[in-house]
């Protein structure tokens, strides 16, 4: 029984790897879809935080005889913004990850080349973007440690 291969860069694919890669690709993209679909569950309710937030802001205004907020003026769309910047973060390697999936499963099935380097640069492309975002985020950590430390060594 002999199977069929096809050679790349002097590896092959198999039917054993061509069933690991179209699973890969089928996860992907149920991974991909879901999290856009979170992305925009996101973006509703950050634009209702951002209703809710001014509304109470007004309301509370209008409450005291000084005219004053108690919230600090602009937290509901300082935090708007922010939480908006998070969903445009994570949009890219979810975007990535759909590319990789849609790539991949076409490569498969007309066994176009192009297409199998294509899907492999974005999958590298989301990795990549991942470890940067992974990178930031834990100098940002360190920095937070070190203020602590400091600032806990300022004040004892």
């Amino acid at each position: 029984m002999e199977q069929s291969s096809s050679s790349l860069f002097s590896l092959t694919i198999d039917p054993i790897t061509k069933a690991h890669l179209s699973e890969t690709a089928r996860w992907a993209r149920f991974l991909a879809i879901i999290g856009m679909v979170f992305i925009a569950l996101g973006g509703v309710g950050v634009l209702y935080f951002g209703y809710i937030m001014s509304s109470m802001g007004n309301s509370l205004e209008e409450g005291y005889s000084g005219g004053r907020s108690a919230f600090f003026p602009g937290f509901g769309v300082g935090v708007a913004i922010f939480y908006i910047i998070l969903l445009v973060i994570w949009f890219f390697p979810l975007m990535y990850l759909l590319r990789f999936s849609s790539r991949a499963r076409r490569a498969l099935h007309t066994n176009d080349q192009q297409a199998l380097n294509d899907s492999f640069l974005n999958l590298k492309a989301c990795f990549r973007y991942v470890g940067i975002l992974t990178i930031i985020i834990l100098a940002f950590y360190t920095l937070g440690i070190v203020f602590a430390i400091v600032g806990s060594a300022a004040f004892s």
